[in-house]
């Protein structure tokens, strides 16, 4: 993969190219607040291992202030604003289908992610979240949107029982989404969780496309 900073939509973004004339799928990294996109290089470096014609792009900046405090509904409108604008950029700028883009967030930034796949249902065609959690609940599953979560059982910033409780939830409102939870870890993108991933977007086909049969 060929690592270059770039400056798309005003954001400074690392780029993880295959070099492929029609790159497939498109992964979008978010990272956590207080972070940078540095951050997320391994996880980058090793979707573009696995996806062999994949782009990866690591925005700078891209997150909410905090992934466990209070967020206004305006700041939260705001900031899912900016990153639907930079998909949809970028899905233009690669040719890429919404079905084949690929949103993953640590901490803030999976909460921001999941934050628009609740005010952009179909957006991205997946979701994984790393640590996160709704910053404002839901009022309805995602029907073209599939949403994986990842977790560490230690976790202290984002208890692991909240996440227990709001997958319950989504599974009562029909959502096609998976839980997986580490028993030893805390609130890091450990290489477990990074190796699950993979193994969730490599082998997990979206339930829509089993209701379509």
């Amino acid at each position: 993969m060929t690592t270059l900073p770039t400056n798309p939509c005003a954001v400074e973004t690392i780029e993880l190219l295959s070099g492929a004339e029609s790159p497939r799928p498109l992964f979008v990294l978010l990272h956590d607040a207080g972070g940078t996109a540095l951050d997320m290089l391994e996880l980058g470096n090793r979707l573009g291992d696995a996806f062999a014609q994949a782009a990866v792009l690591i925005p700078e900046g891209l997150s909410l202030p905090s992934v466990d405090a209070p967020v206004s509904a305006e700041a939260l409108a705001q900031a899912v604003g900016a990153l639907a604008d930079y998909l949809r950029a970028q899905q233009q700028r690669f040719n890429v289908l919404q079905s084949d883009t690929a949103l993953l967030g640590l901490g803030a930034g999976a909460s921001l992610a999941l934050a628009l796949s609740d005010a952009h249902d179909g957006l991205a065609g997946r979701v994984l979240s790393f640590g996160g959690c709704y910053a404002a609940w839901p009022a309805r599953a995602p029907a073209l949107t599939t949403l994986h979560f990842l977790h560490g059982n230690q976790d202290a910033v984002v208890p692991v029982a909240r996440i227990r409780h709001d997958f319950a939830h989504l599974m009562e409102l029909g959502a096609d989404a998976t839980l997986d939870v580490a028993s030893t870890l805390a609130h890091a993108l450990h290489p477990a969780l990074m190796d699950q991933a993979i193994t969730r977007l490599q082998t997990c086909v979206p339930l829509r496309f089993w209701k379509a049969l």
